[in-house]
């Protein structure tokens, strides 16, 4: 059995569960780490376990808000993993500290253009490690769907596929989509007739919507069924798909263009383990065999540009990891008062209003 299919099979069970915090894997408990599910893989810790004996704790989540709010709760970790557009409120909530790059070497091998923000870095020092990187395009049954009918993003629209389309439970990754379709590259500058026509987009496209889905197991699925035949999806899905034989393809060259997102960590205030390890954790992640691990394990891109170096080129084809001549909207970070109405409308927009 193949990494891809037990990982889809434990994504699946963890669909079935509830969208809470699942509990922790005990390991090390000097310290624990609030993640994603998945990224707890051995070869991303190769030198965290052989100077401590064992990988971290683990505590998984499903959702970037559901995260923020079990912190903001007070639970207590010490690392989170969110994705660039969190980082701003845990700033603002004042649950985390700045990293120590001094005790960070390979921090100066890091790519530029995911650090270009002053949220995560400002005279009071470096609030976010940016360490993983994806993309969000069109998914399709090419047995089904031919390509002329995913040229354009609008192929959500299209009545032909009512009931057989899947989007994202995501507010980010849809307003990415609705953004592009209408014209919007650029998310950090919206005025308020952009936001307009794109829920007006979203709201046409929530007609043809068989199911929103929460992540890639779950969407992998319903497209592995043949229930959806269109899907705006994470490459690291059809990654799974291909590997399992499925006929699905990845069109990240629409007219209007496609997204990639990054996510990181954050140093959590007054966290219950070890300073220490959480310095050994992220030296471990940032190390430049990890990219090779990450790309084939998770099929996503690691933020360490000499880490990349050395992942073949072939292996970025298979995850969908490749450059592209097209449109990209970069899920950086946006104004909080924005992506807080977007969450507000995309919730009215699955309700039917």
């Amino acid at each position: 059995m193949t990494y891809i299919t037990t990982r889809l099979g434990a994504l699946a069970l963890a669909t079935a569960l509830p969208l809470i915090a699942q509990p922790t894997q005990a390991a090390d408990t000097d310290l624990l780490v609030f993640d994603w599910s998945g990224f707890e893989l051995p070869g991303l810790l190769t030198s965290y376990q052989e100077k401590n004996g064992d990988v971290p704790s683990y505590t998984f989540y499903g959702d970037d808000d559901e995260a923020y709010q079990k912190i903001a709760s007070g639970f207590k970790t010490d690392i989170a993993h969110p994705c660039s557009q969190m980082v701003s409120k845990y700033r603002d909530a004042g649950l985390i500290e700045p990293w120590d790059v001094s005790r960070i070497p390979e921090f100066k091998n890091i790519d530029p253009k995911y650090l270009a923000s002053d949220i995560f870095s400002d005279d009071q020092g470096v609030w976010y490690i940016p360490t993983d990187w994806g993309v969000t395009a069109i998914a399709y049954n090419p047995e089904e769907v031919p390509a002329e009918d995913v040229a354009s993003l609008n192929v959500f629209l299209n009545p032909k596929y009512e009931g057989r389309i899947s989007l994202p439970d995501s507010s980010d990754d849809v307003w990415a989509l609705a953004y592009l379709a209408t014209g919007v590259t650029d998310w950090t500058d919206v005025t308020d007739a952009q936001f307009q026509a794109a829920a007006d987009w979203l709201r046409e496209a929530n007609k043809n919507v068989q199911s929103y889905w929460s992540d890639p197991a779950e969407q992998a699925q319903t497209m592995a069924s043949g229930e959806v035949l269109i899907s705006w999806s994470w490459n690291d899905g059809v990654a799974y798909l291909q590997a399992d034989g499925y006929p699905v393809a990845f069109q990240r060259e629409a007219a209007e263009g496609s997204s990639t997102w990054f996510c990181g960590m954050v140093n959590m205030k007054e966290g219950p383990g070890s300073e220490d390890k959480a310095y050994d954790f992220i030296n471990s992640w940032l190390s430049p065999s990890s990219g090779q691990v990450l790309v084939d394990e998770m099929n996503y891109g690691h933020t360490n540009l000499t880490a990349m170096e050395q992942v073949a080129q072939a292996d970025l084809e298979t995850a969908g990891l490749t450059q592209i001549d097209a449109p990209i909207l970069a899920q950086t970070p946006n104004d909080p008062a924005l992506r807080e109405r977007q969450l507000a409308e995309f919730e009215k927009i699955k309700a039917g209003f």
